[in-house]
């Protein structure tokens, strides 16, 4: 059963209540339209009933032109009232771009959750519901009863059968509501999984080319594509059959009116004007409801989107507005920390607490897994502790806003993803109209401004998170040169030197030295010692502790002293044995 977040919900809401006008100017529309689908049964009845009687060409020709003029009316409402709920779809879709978007990424930052991977497809499903025909078919519902009633009004019989005819439609579309829920459910999650998956592979194309993956890739992909095409075909399947069967019964009530409207007219209790009226009219008054069964399965996408919509919102609520403070000086401070991973309850930092001074190069080193790559995140405010707090310069990095924020923290991660744009762009954060100035300087900082020059289109040179023709130690200068960009306070570089050859890792301890001399604050997490060359401090962390901090050259003696003694027990156990 779908669950709605009512924080969510509510905000989805008030976004399409902002469109109200919009509207009320659908349904006025609606009300011109559907009394203009008259036309066609008030013409056949004059025409039956007069100019047939009367043999009148004179009449004929003026009711003619008559209805083509009410017809050309009603074809020019429609058109507008379609345009006019576009647009409300429209601007509910741009309303809530930002947030949707601002919302999935700090979602997906911090949780694992797929369903706020997808916000903006989803919201994309909803303004392509309220732009559909299916919405302009919910206006049409109210005035069935309208032409049920005109129906009734020729005959209470053909009245009775009208609306035993619109019950049972009625009925089939809640039996199809309820029938194909599930399997449109499993279709859309299905279909989502083989979408991921086909994304996955197509991201390390590399790896599965040279790696002779491509059989077992296909495979694994294969898979859960049969499952979301059988899923897509069961619920194509009953919604088709509903739609089928919609459309027969339609087609035999419209040919039983007329057959009903003949008897009556046979016995005289109706003229034959009503014959061909009332069919009309029952054509007119079941549309809707054929109609909403035809687009159901956009109905159902739709509110799937609008649950998931609900959800991530309720869940991620709108960050609110902070006083901008000045530029912090390079103070960071940590207490009490402790942080699990997203979706997990066992923490992997418990207790961090250490203070960072401007001009200090910290080394974070220890085992692999002891949570280096997690206080990395933590410190440039990506994951938030669940206990303690993160300070810079006084303030908790929870005071700043998120743009203002980046501005300060410059962030190597261990894995160096570039994005789609140009080198100028990826270094200077995507800014559409990089500051080419401050984009040379970082990558002079980091050395890599030789490197970019060498290309045949230097800093305009094109990349693609798939296929950027870059090998990765070009990657890793790149992402250097993009922490470097701006001017930040505190620079976080996790693994650096992974991927540089000699001069690059130089060409590193060049750029920590410069950031020190302008008291800036550097952390370096490594597992080389020659990534932490110009760190004056040195970090240990071990199983999510931190186990010493302080001076670089204390550290390291403290650490070979206790391996020493470590060893010598060792040695005297074994020979005690």
């Amino acid at each position: 059963m779908s669950v709605f977040d009512p924080v969510g919900a509510a905000e989805l809401r008030t976004a399409r209540r902002q469109n109200r006008g919009l509207y009320w100017s659908v349904a006025l529309f609606s009300t011109f339209v559907n009394l203009l689908m008259l036309t066609g049964p008030l013409y056949m009845l004059q025409v039956y009933d007069r100019v047939l009687g009367s043999r009148s060409e004179l009449t004929l020709v003026a009711l003619s032109v008559l209805v083509v003029f009410l017809y050309g009316m009603m074809g020019v409402l429609d058109l507008v009232r379609g345009r006019i709920m576009r647009m409300a779809a429209a601007r509910f879709q741009a309303g809530l771009d930002r947030r949707v978007f601002d919302a999935m990424i700090r979602r997906s930052a911090l949780s694992n959750d797929r369903e706020a991977q997808t916000g903006l497809s989803d919201l994309e499903s909803i303004q392509r519901c309220m732009a559909s025909p299916l919405v302009m078919a919910a206006f049409d519902l109210p005035f069935t009863p309208l032409f049920l009633a005109g129906i009734a009004f020729f005959h209470p019989l053909l009245g009775i059968l009208a609306l035993c005819g619109g019950a049972i439609l009625v009925a089939i579309a809640l039996l199809n509501q309820a029938l194909s829920a599930g399997p449109s459910r499993e279709a859309a999650g299905s279909g989502h999984m083989a979408n991921l998956q086909s994304e996955e592979i197509r991201t390390d194309a590399e790896i599965v080319q040279a790696m002779g993956m491509r059989e077992a890739a296909f495979r694994r992909w294969q898979e859960a594509r049969n499952k979301a095409l059988t899923d897509n075909v069961t619920a194509a399947d009953v919604s088709g059959r509903f739609g089928v069967l919609t459309k027969t019964i339609r087609l035999f009530l419209q040919s039983a009116m007329l057959g009903l409207g003949a008897y009556l007219a046979l016995a005289g209790e109706v003229s034959p004007g009503s014959i061909i009226a009332g069919s009309i009219l029952m054509g007119r008054a079941l549309a809707p409801i054929e109609l909403a069964i035809g687009q159901w399965t956009l109905y159902q996408r739709a509110r799937k989107g609008w649950e998931n919509l609900s959800k991530l919102l309720g869940t991620t609520p709108e960050e609110p507005e902070r006083t901008p403070l000045p530029k912090p000086r390079a103070l960071l401070e940590l207490q009490g920390i402790a942080v699990a991973p997203p979706g997990e309850k066992q923490p992997l930092l418990r207790n961090i607490s250490f203070r960072v001074e401007p001009g200090d190069a910290v080394g974070v080193i220890g085992p692999s897994g002891a949570g280096k790559s997690t206080l990395a995140r933590v410190m440039t405010g990506a994951w938030r502790p669940g206990a303690g707090t993160v300070r810079l310069d006084g303030a908790a990095l929870t005071q700043y806003e998120p743009a203002a924020l980046g501005e300060h923290i410059g962030y190597l991660p261990q894995q160096v993803h570039l994005f789609e744009g140009s080198i100028a762009q990826n270094i200077a954060r995507l800014a559409t109209q990089p500051d080419m100035e401050k984009v040379i300087a970082a990558a002079k900082a980091a050395d890599a401004h030789g490197m970019i020059e060498g290309f045949a289109q230097g800093y305009d040179t094109q990349l693609s998170p798939t296929n950027s023709r870059l090998s990765g130690g070009q990657m890793q200068r790149i992402g250097l040169a993009r922490a470097l960009y701006g001017d930040p306070v505190i620079v976080i570089l996790d693994e650096p030197n992974s991927n540089l050859d000699h001069p690059g890792s130089q060409a590193l301890n060049r750029a920590i030295r410069a950031l020190r001399t302008k008291e800036k604050a550097v952390f370096v997490m490594a597992h080389r010692p020659a990534a932490i060359q110009e760190c004056n401090k040195i970090l240990v962390i071990d199983q999510g502790q931190v186990t010493a901090f302080g001076p670089k050259d204390e550290v390291l003696r403290k650490m070979v002293t206790n391996h020493r003694d470590i060893q010598k027990g060792q040695t005297k156990a074994g020979a005690a044995s």
